[in-house]
C-alpha cells in the first residue's frame, strides 16, 4: 500500500477507512435483501433504512479513528458554512451513493468516503457493496482496484484517440446536455451508462474517455472519486478546465464538471459556449 509517510495519511489509517467502507456495505446489503422503506427527504431525493445505516456505521467510525476532525455526511448535511468554512481538513462522506440504483436493485451503488485538506480530496474511498469491489488512492499514493480477499491492483487511464471515444453516463439522471454533448462528438462514440461514482471509477481503471455531468450533483456525491481519477492519472474539472473545489461557499453543489481522463486531450471544442 503505497502512502506517502510524510502526510497525515498513514497506511494503517488509510486500512481502518477502507474497513469501514466495506462494514458500511455489509450493513446496506442485509438491508438490500429485505422488503425495505422508501421515504422522501425534503428535497425530494429518496431516504432509505440503508442510507441511515451506513451513516451511522461511518460517522462513528471516524470519530474514533480521527475524534478532532470533523464529518460532513449527505445524511447530516445541515451543518451551516459558517461552521464548516472554519474547517482546514475534514471527511466528506456519500453513505450511499446512488441510491435510486440500491431502490431499483440493480446493484450500481457505492459507499463514498473522502478526506479533505485545504478544499482538495487528499484520501478517497469508494466501495461497491453488491460486487465487493473498493477502489481507492491517497495523494501522491496513486489510485488502486481491489476485490475483497485479493491483492490491490494499481490503475491508470487510457489515452484518448479522436474519433474513438468512449463516454460514461448516468443511468439515472441523463439530460439533453449529455445527449447534444455526446452528439458532437460523432456518430463513432460509444456511451456506457451506469449508477453512482462508478462512472468515474470507469475512467480512473482506463475504460473510458470522460464523464461529462451536465446537472446538479453534491460535494459529497465526487469527493472520494475525483481523488481516485486524479492520482490514475485524469482531472475532475468545471466546464471551464478548473479543478473542482470543495467547501468554498455556503452551496454544498458542484457546478457542471468534466471528468478526464487524458489530461493532454482538448476536450473545449466539444463543449458548448457556456458548458
Amino acid at each position: 500500500m503505497n502512502v506517502p509517510s510524510d502526510h497525515f495519511i498513514t497506511a494503517e489509517r488509510l486500512t481502518a477507512v477502507i474497513g469501514l467502507a466495506w462494514k458500511a456495505g455489509e450493513k446496506i446489503l442485509v438491508i438490500y435483501d429485505t422488503d425495505f422503506d422508501v421515504e422522501n427527504k425534503d428535497d425530494k431525493s429518496p431516504l432509505t433504512a440503508a442510507d441511515l445505516a451506513s451513516h451511522r456505521t461511518i460517522c462513528d467510525g471516524l470519530a474514533a479513528l480521527t475524534p478532532d476532525i470533523p464529518v460532513l455526511s449527505e445524511e447530516s448535511s445541515g451543518i451551516p458554512y459558517k461552521t464548516r468554512k472554519q474547517w482546514s481538513r475534514y471527511w466528506l462522506v456519500d453513505p450511499l451513493d446512488g441510491t435510486r440504483e440500491f431502490i431499483k436493485r440493480n446493484g450500481e451503488f457505492t459507499v463514498n468516503i473522502a478526506l479533505i485538506e485545504e478544499h482538495r480530496p487528499v484520501l478517497g474511498v469508494v466501495y461497491v457493496p453488491v460486487t465487493r469491489l473498493c477502489y481507492y488512492a491517497t495523494r501522491g499514493g496513486g489510485a488502486y482496484r481491489q476485490e475483497r480477499g485479493t491483492a490491490a491492483q494499481p490503475i491508470r487511464t487510457r489515452t484518448t484517440s479522436p474519433g474513438r471515444f468512449t463516454v460514461a453516463g448516468s443511468r439515472s439522471h441523463g439530460s439533453e446536455q449529455q445527449t447534444a454533448f455526446i452528439n458532437r462528438l460523432g456518430p463513432g462514440t460509444e456511451l456506457i451508462t451506469i449508477g453512482s461514482s462508478l462512472k468515474f471509477c470507469l475512467v480512473a481503471e482506463g475504460k473510458v474517455d470522460i464523464y461529462p455531468r451536465f446537472g446538479p450533483t453534491s460535494e459529497w456525491d465526487t469527493a472520494a472519486a475525483q481523488c481516485i481519477v486524479e492520482e490514475a492519472g485524469g482531472s475532475v474539472s468545471n466546464t471551464l478546465m478548473e479543478p473542482l473545489l470543495y467547501n468554498t461557499r455556503e452551496s454544498i453543489l458542484n457546478p457542471n464538471f468534466l471528468v478526464i481522463a487524458d489530461r493532454t486531450f482538448d476536450w473545449k471544442p466539444y463543449l458548448k459556449k457556456g458548458g
